[in-house]
């Protein structure tokens, strides 16, 4: 787990701005339920928490609002979000239409680095010990493999947009992650989409990728 969440980006980046780190890291948190849905947020104790001052993080929290992770209630004050099941048709149904485009586009489009990133990454799921790791350490794999393809994708709109929706999709598999079987298997089906991506095999990728979010989509149901 901890190998693969070291592996540095394919193409460097900038470092963020104290506003963007603090986004990321509790967009992460709340995505991982370690902030757990309802759960009241209080700017202060994160500022503290995360190393931050209150300004980034009141910043992070205005964006995380736009993301529907986080809801502010007038002289009550600003909460995680409650996890609505109902929302899984809505999310699946965008993410069937624009996960094989950004596959597909990540397959004709990833830079040479970026194609050798998804092949280090493939070689790091597939080497996952069946019996090892917690359900919600490997549930991060998961986002980093999309993360990966949507920026290999080079449609930085279509990025964002995606973010958010596996962000939301990702939630709601956390949440019933202590009812599904196992998560392994969805978190090594990614091999294939990471090699077929770098291969620039576009239409295969397309149709993993297409075939990954609809899995998802019945696994969650299978146990609601």
């Amino acid at each position: 787990m901890n190998a693969l969440l070291a592996l540095t980006p394919a193409e460097e980046e900038a470092p963020p701005s104290q506003a963007e780190a603090a986004y990321r890291q509790l967009r992460d948190k709340l995505i991982m339920l370690e902030i757990r849905p309802g759960e009241p947020i209080n700017d202060g104790q994160l500022a503290a928490e995360l190393g931050f001052s209150r300004t980034p993080v009141r910043e992070a929290i205005k964006r995380l609002e736009v993301d529907h992770l986080v809801i502010s209630y007038p002289r009550r004050g600003t909460f995680a979000t409650n996890v609505d099941f109902t929302e899984l048709a809505d999310v699946s149904e965008i993410r069937e239409l624009l996960e094989p485009l950004a596959a597909r586009r990540a397959a004709s489009r990833a830079s040479e680095s970026m194609r050798r990133e998804l092949l280090r990454v493939a070689a790091a799921i597939a080497g996952i010990d069946p019996g090892a790791g917690e359900s919600r350490d490997l549930m991060r794999y998961d986002l980093m493999v999309h993360r990966l393809i949507y920026k290999a994708a080079a449609n930085p709109h279509l990025e964002d947009t995606l973010i958010r929706y596996d962000n939301l999709a990702t939630r709601i598999w956390c949440v019933v992650l202590d009812k599904v079987p196992s998560v392994t298997g969805h978190i090594t089906e990614h091999v294939d989409l990471l090699k077929a991506v770098a291969a620039g095999e576009a239409d295969k990728a397309g149709e993993l990728a297409l075939h990954h979010v609809t899995s998802f989509e019945e696994t969650i149901r299978k146990v609601l």
